[in-house]
């Protein structure tokens, strides 16, 4: 919303920042001055690498979406129209950055090199911690959160440490509340969504990072749906003010502009990671699709809401941005197949994995063997045995 209204005192935001207009046009808002020079070197070819990271996870979204209505993954988190954000603020993080993603940040997680497979095989119930077998910190990209809100508390004492780093490499060990921010050369940033906001947890990791100025930058990719409640019943005011009660910087960026949130995000991972202390970025994007694949949004939703962001659409605002710029139907073309090929790939590889031991999900609760384990392991044993026994006894009666 531009104007609160509902408030008492009249309070105007300024218009979100912005470079690319809706039909990409680069077109920036007069918010984007400030923000500007961090495009300053990046070219053609990374404009068309993001293009292609972003082309590449829908088709990994769709074909995910379909092997979970075929019944081969739990569930399924689409990102649908939620691309650009995440594209921009990956490829600003720098490669000591550590991220904490909540659960439908498949665009980031593919730019910090987690395989699709990987994060298939999590909705599918194959694996439960680590991204890839051989590190299970690939790309300093953390697990997916389903617990949401606690992804906050993660990053900002994540970033206490970053700090509590800094200072030991320092020779100082001494933390006070209140004090300036330390150097670290290092940040976390944290992703979550408009209804995740609504949660303590993450007015109590702002709390914890404004008090330590921790170089923790929060993520809020604002859908507009919290499940099925819209935004404006959530907060009375734009929920970037939110930080600002708490003294984090804090801004509002048209999320559907990969260009707005590289830029954004690049100068306040800088800004944190120099010791200026936490950021907050107010995403406005869409969930184009469903929440889950167990939501139904035509239950809640207008469809002449969904048609006027689909208009919007990140990757077709790219791509008339890289049209105007020169790219011919060649690169499209053969982005087009190769993300194709892609999506056929995880499809392949999911089908093609055996089901992990059931044992597997009791080995590493513990360092060592715990009574209250061995019981659900015994548990599970005998449950699964009596499939065996009423098979045995001609069917279950």
């Amino acid at each position: 919303m531009s104007q609160t209204q509902q408030l008492d005192v009249d309070m105007v935001d300024p218009e979100p920042i912005r470079f690319l207009d809706v039909d990409g046009r680069y077109a920036p808002s007069s918010s984007a001055s400030a923000f500007a020079d961090e495009l300053e070197g990046v070219g053609l070819d990374e404009f068309k690498q993001w293009y292609r990271a972003m082309f590449f996870t829908r088709a990994f979204d769709t074909e995910a979406t379909h092997l979970q209505r075929q019944g081969q993954l739990a569930l399924w988190a689409p990102s649908v129209g939620q691309e650009g954000c995440q594209v921009g603020l990956a490829h600003a993080a720098e490669p000591q950055d550590h991220l904490f993603p909540a659960y439908r940040e498949h665009t980031v997680a593919h730019v910090r090199g987690v395989d699709f497979v990987s994060v298939a095989m999590l909705f599918r119930g194959f694996t439960h911690g680590g991204w890839d077998v051989t590190d299970p910190k690939s790309g300093n990209f953390h697990l997916y959160t389903l617990v949401l809100g606690s992804q906050s508390h993660h990053a900002s004492g994540y970033a206490l440490g970053q700090v509590l780093d800094a200072k030991r490499r320092e020779g100082n060990t001494k933390l006070d509340p209140g004090e300036a921010g330390t150097e670290t050369g290092e940040a976390s940033m944290v992703f979550y969504g408009d209804g995740t906001s609504s949660q303590g947890d993450t007015s109590e990791a702002m709390v914890f990072a404004a008090s330590y100025q921790t170089p923790t930058v929060f993520v809020v990719q604002n859908n507009q749906w919290a499940i099925s409640v819209p935004v404006e019943r959530q907060s009375r005011t734009p929920l970037y003010r939110r930080a600002l009660g708490f003294g984090i910087r804090s801004v509002q960026i048209d999320g559907n502009d990969p260009l707005a949130a590289y830029a954004v995000g690049r100068k306040f991972l800088r800004l944190a990671r120099e010791g200026k202390g936490p950021g907050y970025i107010e995403a406005l994007t869409y969930r184009i699709g469903a929440h889950t694949t167990s939501d139904d949004p035509t239950r809640y939703r207008q469809q002449e809401e969904l048609e006027e962001w689909q208009q919007r659409d990140p990757i077709k605002r790219l791509e008339a941005y890289l049209r105007e710029q020169g790219v011919d139907d060649a690169y499209f073309d053969e982005v087009a197949k190769a993300a194709d090929q892609e999506a056929k790939r995880v499809r392949d590889a999911v089908l093609a994995e055996p089901a992990p031991d059931a044992d597997s999900m009791f080995a590493h609760v513990y360092s060592e063997e715990h009574p209250r384990i061995e019981e659900q392991r015994q548990w599970l044993d005998h449950y699964e045995a009596s499939f065996e026994t009423a098979e045995a006894d001609g069917g279950a009666k």
